[in-house]
């Protein structure tokens, strides 16, 4: 019975042992993945950093050659402005004649489709 006794001790302990070594396994699992999810954040985090700089340094040259354009259409716009002022009091007097003569000189005469009673 000692011996069937220490048996099944032996048992026990390499029960206990494969127990023991199936844990420490499952907890390196655990440590690996997790430093797998923290390599792959880093990674993630490396590649998003990348492409905004990316993104930023394409953002700049197009809006920087808006900002040109901008500055162009601003131009032009006082231009035509001062084009339109000028032109403005060169013909306002002219204008002003013509539309006061148009409104007060009046020929009063009877209109082609009045018919006289008879």
């Amino acid at each position: 019975m000692t011996s069937q006794s220490q048996g099944i001790q032996q048992l026990l302990q390499a029960e206990k042992r494969a127990k023991d070594k199936l844990e420490e396994a499952k907890k390196r699992k655990g440590k690996r993945l997790k430093q797998a999810k923290e390599e792959a954040i880093a990674e993630i985090d490396h590649y998003r950093l990348q492409r905004e700089k990316e993104f930023r340094n394409k953002q700049t040259n197009v809006m920087g050659s808006q900002g040109n354009l901008s500055v162009k259409i601003e131009e032009q716009t006082k231009e035509t402005v001062r084009n339109l002022t000028s032109s403005y009091h060169k013909n306002m007097e002219s204008m002003m004649k013509k539309l006061l003569s148009t409104i007060c000189d009046i020929n009063p005469e009877v209109h082609p489709n009045f018919r006289h009673a008879v």
